[in-house]
């Protein structure tokens, strides 16, 4: 069993239940390098000093500060950051729920896991996730983690939850300042016939058990030459630039992605008397009976 990340418990209303958080994604797979001096080949450690006498500052005297102005500094003390507990400190409570795609894929943070802690906290956390899971909704609430509380999404996942923590407006930029740039283009019909028949030609389903992270194997190659004295060298990658001929550009793109290079537009249904509109009892109503067939055969064609 995993290490949680944070223990507590999770509230709607007046039904509460102990739950643990786990975190669901993780960077420790990942290669990574140490700092060392290059004449000895010892680890080398950071030494916080001071920034005007140049002197190592011993644990015991190192403090939090805010900069109010230049050189100006408000001295805070980790018991008084202590002391602003909030209740979501330890209980998630769940403030609203909304449809979950309302909620702006920007505003998505980190990914956690949320279960129930011991088996008496099973049934009500069940019945959270399964009302949920019935309204098709996902329950908003806040954490402290990290000393920070965060908003949480709340997601109905197996036989848990999937919990989101999201950003607040402050921390997401406006995408205006940089797209308002972007000046409006009117494309010719054909480039978008061609454009979409290549994601036509190259689409499927998200398996991401097909992607591998080349840089990382890249880095574990090279790991392995140097461990056995070997050189390793990594072809230069070409740079992609502008493209001049957007047209003949992706007919070629379309070619690569299979067939002939022709876009294959959809053929209109050919109309049967099936598919022919009925017509409506106020229509028929006013036809005299002896037209009747006449009008049928004017739908069909």
């Amino acid at each position: 069993m995993p290490r949680s990340s944070w223990k507590g418990y999770l509230k709607l209303s007046l039904v509460s239940c102990a739950v643990a958080l786990y975190n669901a994604s993780s960077s420790s797979d990942r290669v990574s390098f140490n700092n060392l001096n290059r004449k000895t080949g010892n680890r080398l450690k950071q030494n916080l000093v001071d920034s005007v006498t140049g002197e190592p500052v011993d644990t015991a005297d190192r403090v939090k500060g805010y900069q109010v102005s230049k050189g100006q500094y408000v001295m805070v003390e980790d018991e008084e950051i202590e002391a602003l507990k909030l209740e979501s400190t330890k209980t998630i409570e769940i403030e609203t729920f909304v449809p979950a795609s309302e909620i702006d894929e920007i505003y998505i943070d980190s990914p956690y896991y949320l279960a129930p802690d011991d088996k008496v906290a099973e049934e009500a956390f069940a019945v959270i996730r399964e009302a949920m899971t019935k309204k098709k909704m996902v329950g908003i609430g806040r954490i402290v983690l990290a000393r920070r509380e965060r908003m949480l999404m709340l997601q109905p996942r197996d036989k848990g939850m999937l919990a989101t923590t999201l950003r607040y407006p402050y921390e997401v930029r406006s995408g205006a300042e940089i797209f308002d740039e972007i000046g409006d283009t009117r494309l010719p019909a054909e480039m978008l016939d061609i454009a979409q028949e290549i994601i036509n030609r190259m689409s499927g389903h998200f398996e991401p058990d097909t992607f591998t992270d080349r840089y990382e194997e890249a880095v574990v190659a090279m790991l392995r030459a140097k461990q056995q004295g070997q050189t390793f060298t990594v072809p230069e990658p070409s740079q992609p630039a502008n493209v001049v001929n957007i047209m003949d550009a992706l007919k070629k793109s379309l070619e690569a992605a299979g067939g002939d290079g022709a876009v294959r537009r959809p053929r209109a249904p050919s109309k049967t008397a099936a598919d022919a509109p009925a017509a409506t009892a106020k229509t028929a109503a006013r036809k005299p009976a002896a037209k009747k067939p006449a009008a049928r055969k004017a739908a069909r064609g």
